[in-house]
């Protein structure tokens, strides 16, 4: 029934495939247990005509590249089956209820200027505090906080566990404070006609489903990357089941790379069992044992749900650590092995951001594929990608490149300023886990100067080579 590419469930996946039809699961696992793969399988299961449960079925993830991915998998039979990004699920649900005008959500760059804008506005109303002088991140990051949790009254902000932000405090006596920025900032959106921005959005989604009486479009959704769903997008999706419906959970908390240290559980899902997936069948023993040092450093200490993976079968070489005198010796050596490996193994080149990736990507072949949010095709076999660690999320490659791991680029020194130190290691070295993670069989890990203290120092970890 499925494709071949995909392989066949092994051990506890089988039983996880076959969970109940009806209320919440939840599944975590370890990078490369094959929570993606199952997720299909289980959509394949749920979706099945001539079984009792079968209803329409919709598999969200996060970002667009592995919904490219996921669609290119899915056999063509399934077409009982939507996959798709939540954001293109909540702007198709609100235009669907008649909420959805032309241009009515707030770009980032909008939202930057507004919330900059409403800061300053409050600013005039107090007598001068450090509290208004904290980076622009922090108030950025503070009000997605806010809308994500579906927060609604100064009360409840005031009250509520303010669970994630480690490394800069916010005292309860300025909350009140922090809300009347929130205000300010969506009464200036609403002067600018946008309804929403992609942090809201799924408060709206909930709120109307809280009020539609018509019967839902799917029976079933599943949920993969679950762990960077904001607590208000999976109580909208849980809002959008019928009574006889299923939500299945997939997730990795240590691949946790939008928001900061939000557990799954805000959600209020009713979860009778939580499963766990420990195998590793995507990384080889090197590959996996870099990965799990990653996830015993100090900035993953107490997150909750974290699951140890065993280790893999798969004999490899260790993953490569070369020091390059210059960026742009780094920048010579990416190109050559990416040009070399490419004719024969697909290669990931990945990055912290667009604007480091555009150091690399002119000197690229024409054929060499961006991960992108636009991009509509997979090809596979043999080749070159590339893209930010987050646009490769879900995705793997049998050789990931990672250059720019010097310690002056990681962690992000703007980051450090906005949210504090403890809080940038622990996101960027996320970031870095789920990088390294993205490889199969071979890891080429290139840095100028000092290395990143995101990286375990441990010398059996790696070969040291001179490029």
């Amino acid at each position: 029934m499925m494709a071949k590419s995909l392989p066949k469930p092994l051990r506890k996946q089988r039983e996880v495939l076959y969970l109940p039809v009806t209320g919440h699961s939840a599944v975590l696992g370890t990078a490369g247990s094959g929570k993606t793969t199952l997720a299909l399988y289980r959509a394949a299961y749920l979706s099945t005509a001539d079984m009792p449960h079968s209803g329409r079925t919709l598999l969200l993830t996060f970002n667009q590249a592995l919904v490219t991915y996921l669609n290119h998998l899915k056999p063509f039979e399934l077409h009982n089956v939507v996959i798709e990004t939540y954001h293109k699920f909540a702007r198709g649900y609100l235009n669907s209820r008649g909420k959805m005008s032309f241009n009515s959500i707030c770009d980032p760059d909008l939202r930057r200027t507004l919330i900059a804008r409403a800061v300053a506005n409050v600013t005039q109303r107090y007598e001068k505090s450090k509290f208004f002088d904290r980076p622009l991140a922090f108030f950025l990051d503070e009000i997605g906080w806010i809308l994500s949790h579906g927060i609604e009254t100064e009360e409840q902000y005031v009250a509520v566990e303010r669970v994630g932000r480690v490394g800069t405090t916010l005292a309860r006596k300025l909350r009140s404070v922090m809300f009347e920025i929130l205000k300010e900032y969506l009464a200036l959106r609403t002067q600018q006609g946008k309804l929403y921005d992609w942090d809201d959005i799924a408060y709206h989604v909930r709120q109307e489903y809280l009020q539609d009486d018509r019967a839902r479009r799917y029976r079933h959704i599943i949920i993969d990357e679950g762990q960077d769903f904001s607590p208000e997008m999976i109580r909208s999706l849980a809002s959008a089941i019928p009574d006889d419906g299923s939500l299945t959970f997939f997730g990795d908390v240590a691949q946790q790379i939008y928001g900061q240290r939000t557990s799954w559980r805000f959600a209020g899902l009713t979860v009778p069992q939580t499963w766990e997936f420990k195998e590793n069948y995507r990384n080889t023993k090197q590959v996996a044992r870099l990965g799990l040092a990653i996830s015993k450093m100090p900035y993953y200490e107490g997150i909750a749900d974290m699951v140890e993976p065993t280790s893999p079968r798969a004999d490899g070489p260790l993953p490569t650590i070369a020091e390059c005198d210059t960026r742009a010796k780094q920048i010579e050596v990416a190109l050559r092995v990416a040009k070399e490996s490419g004719k024969t193994k697909s290669v990931a080149l990945l990055f912290k951001d667009r604007e480091q990736e555009r150091l690399i990507s002119s000197g690229l072949p024409n054929y060499a594929t961006k991960l992108h949010r636009d991009m509509n095709s997979w090809n596979d076999g043999p080749g070159i990608y590339y893209g930010t660690y987050h646009s490769a999320k879900g995705l793997e490659f049998d050789l990931v490149i990672l250059p720019f791991l010097e310690k002056e680029n990681l962690p992000d020194s703007e980051y450090v300023e906005s949210h504090g130190e403890e809080d940038a290691l622990t996101h960027d070295g996320r970031l870095l886990y789920v990088a390294v993670t993205r490889a199969r069989t071979d890891l080429l890990l290139l840095y100028t100067g000092e290395l990143t203290p995101l990286l375990p120092a441990k010398p059996s970890l790696y070969v040291r080579v001179s490029p």
